[in-house]
């Protein structure tokens, strides 16, 4: 049995899930398109790379048609119930290593828990991030997708290849533009690939990584729609295979003619002293 549609309305806002929990809280504001008001904090963003409230508020300011519609596709399905019930936080599986150490060696699992220690990451460091910035957080379906999404930002790295270099971020931000669509992620990625073409004096596929990053997402079914329990446990080559997701030629051939040109993927400011200013 899937979910129903309040008979009293065919609004979103009266969509409710079997246990009774809606799709859009009743006290969750609307977002507006407003993309002065996004160019105005991608403004403020310039100034201060490191300030994470602005790319929020750069998404909230241009919302996706279609966000809704793939958060009620995915949520009000069979599919949707089960991975609420089965998975309805995915940090203390994602941070269970010891668990996860104990699946196959060359699973997904393993690659994620080797690049997670190798950087000092944790799920639920990821959460806590989010949670500085104090926005209010809402008993709806569209929380439960907007916290998934969020917290398999790390896999789409260990799954595509891409690293944490500043190419390799905003590559993982424009795969999951292929899988998510919003103009807030074309604006930050292709924003900083224009930097990075500049601070590497033009050298490097840059933007054709970017265009790879974007078909690759669109070929690769949302992850925020797969059980992630199944995933950890396949194996990493497999799982690519699988989900359409193409060896990142492009991004390789960058981090190789950087290289040979004597400039570190990982520190492209190396030269000014910052290694975070991809947008300046």
């Amino acid at each position: 049995m899937g979910f129903a549609i309040m008979p009293s309305s065919a609004s979103l806002a009266a969509t409710v899930a079997n246990d009774g929990t809606p799709l859009i809280h009743a006290s969750r504001p609307p977002r507006k398109y407003a993309p002065l008001k996004a160019f105005g904090h991608f403004r403020e963003l310039l100034k201060d790379k490191e300030n994470t409230a602005e790319v929020f508020n750069i998404f909230e300011s241009l919302p996706s048609r279609s966000f809704l519609p793939r958060v009620l596709d995915l949520t009000c399905s069979q599919r949707g119930e089960r991975l609420r019930k089965q998975e309805p936080s995915l940090p203390p599986l994602l941070d269970d290593h010891e668990s996860l150490r104990r699946l196959p060696k060359g699973s997904v699992a393993h690659a994620y828990c080797d690049f997670m220690e190798s950087e000092g990451l944790s799920a639920r460091g990821l959460v806590a991030e989010a949670e500085k910035l104090g926005r209010r957080t809402y008993d709806d379906l569209v929380q439960w997708f907007s916290d998934r999404s969020r917290d398999t930002h790390d896999l789409m790295h260990v799954l595509t290849g891409y690293g944490r270099d500043a190419l390799g971020e905003i590559c993982v931000l424009l795969f999951t533009h292929g899988q998510s669509p919003s103009q807030g992620h074309l604006l930050i990625g292709y924003a900083g690939a224009l930097n990075i073409r500049k601070l590497t004096r033009q050298r490097g596929p840059v933007f054709r990584a970017c265009r790879q990053a974007q078909r690759t997402g669109r070929a690769c079914p949302a992850l925020v729609g797969l059980s992630i329990r199944d995933l950890l446990a396949m194996n990493l080559e497999e799982a690519r295979r699988r989900f359409n997701i193409s060896e990142p030629n492009f991004y390789n051939e960058c981090h190789q003619v950087w290289r040979s040109e004597g400039i570190d993927p990982y520190d492209l400011h190396a030269s000014e002293g910052s290694s975070a200013e991809i947008w300046a």
